[in-house]
């Protein structure tokens, strides 16, 4: 071929194709060229170490000093000199034997529910050996939310790992990192329930819980790609059903259907404890003066006779219960985030314009009624007549009634109601004239 045809084949430049048949070399030249910042090279070192590493900073400083250097250039610099740049490490394998270890993270992610597009916390939990992938939604991931998931996670695997590698978050760390991580005594306490323990990763070595976060692209680049959820349980139930899918399905990388592998390691698995409690939090409230307890943004109702009292709010992962003492206790269904919404049940607060009904202020009058009916038109001459204060009055009538014999009580209340007497001091002298007239007579000569 001519060289016009080598030329206008490959795209390049008559001069360029002759250059290199002149050169009669397959060998490619190599480039002698001058590097920009080279010039700069002792003063790039310097501030290097002066701006604690931020190369941003670095060409600020060179560019004042009146330097003429871009800042890619600078970056590229520093990469092909390794000035900042760690060598290489040849990263390694982890093999884990089956029932060892489950590794449990969380990553954010955009799903579109309710009609509306939100961000969501998503917590997997993976088994080392077999690959069984479990996962879930939430709001936020807090404390509770973590037991919650965890607890369903061992349910799934129907049994408990010897170790469950986490990535030091704080919703399990008291203190320290790595080796040296110390986890809250609540998460302790949890993981002993089931036979486990928690370890964290070191700071930096993410390739640590490989297994758990490969998943996750996975999760959003299939499950969530073009899905949309009309809620949280519906969110949590479709992933529920992907994971039975996902997990019986063939996978090239492992040669093997994790389902197929599960079979042998849940032979090695700790069982679980006979009865699971169901993890809860406690909060502390007063009821407002509108008979709701406020919690997350959230009103839940209560009877309004509790309105100024202490109660206690215990928060599942579906209910909300608020106790007032050991006899009274409230159940809500629990809202999943904060929506500064109001939930009141049947029965707590009347319909607007109708108030509850009054307790009896007297209850003495219905004991006297009950127990004396013939004294009902006394009892409402003395409600309105009567000078003393009207609940004195008759804390004193059902006295008398209690302590004084019958008949001299009615015989005294005629003769007091036929005379207008509604004194209930004279009223009891009277009862006592006649009690003494008839109850304690003597014999003559005694």
């Amino acid at each position: 071929m001519s060289k016009r045809q080598i030329a206008r084949v490959l795209g390049i430049s008559r001069l360029t194709v002759r250059r290199v048949l002149r050169s009669n070399s397959p060998q490619v030249p190599e480039l002698h060229r001058p590097e920009k910042a080279e010039p700069y090279r002792q003063q790039i070192l310097e501030l290097f170490a002066t701006c604690q590493g931020n190369l941003v900073r670095v060409h600020e400083e060179l560019t004042a000093s009146g330097a003429v250097l871009s800042y890619p250039a600078l970056t590229a610099f520093c990469r092909r000199h390794g000035i900042g740049q760690a060598p290489p490490v040849p990263v390694g394998q982890y093999h884990f034997a089956a029932g060892e270890e489950v590794q449990h993270d969380t990553s954010a992610h955009d799903v579109e529910l309710g009609g509306k597009r939100r961000k969501v916390q998503t917590a997997s939990a993976v088994l080392c050996y077999s690959r069984m992938l479990f996962f879930q939604c939430y709001p936020s991931f807090q404390r509770l939310d973590c037991k919650v998931f965890l607890t369903d996670a061992l349910r799934y695997f129907a049994g408990a790992p010897a170790r469950i590698m986490i990535d030091n978050t704080h919703v399990v760390v008291l203190r320290g990192t790595g080796r040296q991580m110390v986890p809250v005594p609540e998460m302790a306490a949890f993981a002993e329930r089931f036979g486990f323990h928690f370890a964290a990763h070191e700071i930096g070595h993410a390739q640590r819980s490989a297994r758990v976060e490969r998943p996750f692209s996975f999760i959003e680049g299939n499950f969530l790609a073009g899905r949309t959820f009309s809620s949280w349980e519906d969110l949590n139930q479709q992933a529920r059903q992907w994971c039975d899918k996902v997990n019986s399905t063939y996978k090239k990388h492992l040669r093997a259907v994790p389902r197929e592998l599960f079979a042998v390691e849940r032979l090695h698995l700790q069982p679980l404890p006979a009865w699971i409690p169901e993890p809860y939090r406690l909060h502390q409230r007063l009821v407002d003066v509108e008979g709701y307890v406020a919690l997350h943004t959230n009103r839940y109702s209560v009877p309004l006779d509790w309105i100024g009292r202490r109660v206690e709010v215990r928060e599942t992962k579906d209910q909300m219960e608020i106790q007032l003492d050991a006899r009274h206790l409230v159940r809500h269904r629990r809202l999943a985030e904060a929506e500064h919404q109001r939930i009141r049940l049947p029965g707590h607060h009347p319909p607007r314009g109708q108030g509850l009904p009054r307790p009896d202020p007297h209850p003495e009058e219905k004991a006297i009624l009950e127990a004396v009916p013939e004294m009902a038109e006394y009892l409402a001459a003395l409600k309105q007549r009567s000078r003393k204060v009207l609940t004195l009055a008759l804390r004193q009538l059902w006295r008398l009634v209690r302590e004084y014999p019958r008949e001299p009580l009615l015989a005294a209340v005629q003769e007091a109601a036929r005379y207008g007497l509604y004194d209930l001091d004279r009223l009891e002298r009277m009862i006592l004239r006649r009690v003494a007239r008839e109850y304690f007579l003597l014999k003559d000569g005694q």
